[in-house]
């Protein structure tokens, strides 16, 4: 079967990746937003933030220890993880259906974020008998550090810190920013809504994660998909800037339900001054890939050149030199 044939069965296969893509905007909140945040209500926000830490297990990076580079106000790079298989507080916990890397340069005043494909056949460093398996399956087996490895094994990309939100959180801020305006770039009805094209359209948070789903009825596909997802993205990225129902304890203690982070009640307090300028450049990617089988299991291949491609525009957005990737 060809490659053509495979990535065909693997676009029409029963959808799994609910999770759409814009964790970014939640990393947004949570490192610009939670920073003003802790200027208002010191406490409250103090402790929602402790409710959210948990360690990743992710060593000192190329680039510095994550406290080394938020001090010196470097580039910083941060893995974001979604799921959407309940709160996390969940009795098991699941793989990782969104993988993206985020670099937040406030020198250049921009942020990088590239997507991975979940299905990218992998080796665990540390899980060998689990091996092959796809790039979803790293934070399964080893949490957030076990990713990070992969990623920097595969790609030769420093990870300085990790945020893991459930889609519940990301709903919320939709919600809690009072929806965001889109102007949809096709016409189609999904699950109870309809949008039509061009026509500018207030869409809560059901809605926009209504509109950032749909696949099946895009003749881009996934690739389709990536861009409305960005939209929603870019929109709520401009409404939460200036939405004062953000400040707001309820809703960070919300918020911090959602989601899990390595990144403490300081380092929040650090960034939300020092990172805040590159939050208003954007620039987005992806890996492109080829579908395959194996032993009845669909993967994605990413050839070196891609690989490397990744690589030298993650490493650039940090400042760091290219390294030939293996």
């Amino acid at each position: 079967m060809n490659d053509n044939n495979l990535n065909t069965r693997t676009g029409q296969r029963k959808r799994r990746n609910k999770f759409w893509r814009i964790f970014w905007s939640v990393v947004g909140v949570i490192v610009v937003c939670l920073g003003i945040f802790a200027w208002h209500e010191y406490s409250s926000v103090k402790n929602a933030a402790n409710n959210a830490y948990r360690s990743g297990g992710i060593t000192s990076a190329e680039n510095g220890s994550k406290n080394t580079v938020i001090k010196s106000k470097k580039p910083i790079s941060i893995l974001l993880m979604g799921t959407d298989t309940g709160a996390l507080g969940r009795t098991y916990k699941g793989r990782t259906d969104s993988i993206m890397v985020a670099v937040l340069n406030p020198k250049t005043k921009k942020t990088t974020l590239v997507s991975f494909e979940r299905d990218i056949q992998v080796n665990l460093p540390d899980y060998p008998e689990h091996s092959p398996s796809k790039l979803n399956a790293a934070y399964a087996y080893g949490n957030a550090g076990e990713l990070a490895k992969v990623l920097k094994k595969y790609f030769n990309i420093p990870i300085n810190a990790y945020v893991l939100v459930n889609m519940g959180g990301l709903k919320t801020i939709v919600d809690k920013v009072g929806g965001v305006d889109i102007a949809p770039v096709m016409s189609f009805s999904y699950e109870g809504y309809t949008f039509t094209k061009g026509q500018k359209t207030h869409m809560d948070g059901a809605k926009a994660l209504a509109y950032s789903r749909m696949r099946y009825d895009d003749p881009e596909g996934d690739y389709g998909r990536q861009k409305r997802q960005r939209q929603v993205l870019q929109a709520l990225v401009k409404k939460a800037e200036s939405a004062q129902t953000l400040l707001n304890t309820s809703f960070v203690s919300s918020l911090s339900k959602q989601v899990q982070t390595d990144l403490t009640f300081s380092d929040l307090t650090s960034m939300a001054t020092s990172y805040m300028s590159a939050t208003k450049n954007v620039v987005t990617d992806y890996t492109h890939g080829t579908g395959f089988m194996e032993d009845g299991v669909s993967y994605q291949r990413v050839s070196t050149a891609e690989r490397q491609r990744i690589s030298d525009l993650i490493r650039k957005a940090m400042g760091l030199k290219t390294k030939t990737v293996q």
